[in-house]
């Protein structure tokens, strides 16, 4: 009978290679429409769209699972791509205001059915309790580790 250190072993190489196949399905999708674009590059694109009028930088340094560092690097990449704009807020010297470019919201506009297209993918035939418990068990690994 396996223990469960044995049950665990491979659990990072096992979320590792889900992870890559994951990414590997999406920029082959954005490949296939003819844009040049990374995942962090796309969901911080969504979020700036979602976020609307209000999307600062401090938004999504805080709502993204990248460090502030790496975050403000690939919003460079998506200003200097001229996709996105950086302004500071009105009153407010201290935050940058991000908003989407008409040629950043035509990027959105053409890689969203795919992207939506590949959520759905992600939790075919598995029903919703299922998919409550695997990120209710996700999420506990992770408070596992920051408890340390």
């Amino acid at each position: 009978m396996l223990n469960r250190i044995d049950e665990i072993q491979g659990m990072g190489l096992h979320l590792d290679l889900v992870l890559r196949k994951i990414q590997k399905a999406y920029l082959l999708a954005f490949d296939a429409l003819g844009v040049d674009i990374t995942i962090e590059q796309w969901v911080i694109l969504y979020q700036i769209h979602q976020l609307g009028e209000e999307a600062s930088q401090r938004d999504i340094v805080k709502s993204n699972f990248r460090n502030r560092a790496t975050t403000s690097r690939v919003i460079g990449g998506l200003e200097r791509k001229g996709w996105i704009t950086k302004t500071r807020f009105e009153g407010d010297q201290k935050r940058f205001k991000l908003a989407l470019t008409p040629e950043g919201q035509k990027i959105l506009d053409l890689t969203l059915p795919s992207a939506m297209q590949l959520r759905k993918l992600a939790v075919k035939q598995i029903d919703s309790s299922e998919f409550e418990i695997f990120l209710k068990v996700l999420d506990q690994i992770g408070d596992n580790y920051e408890d340390n």
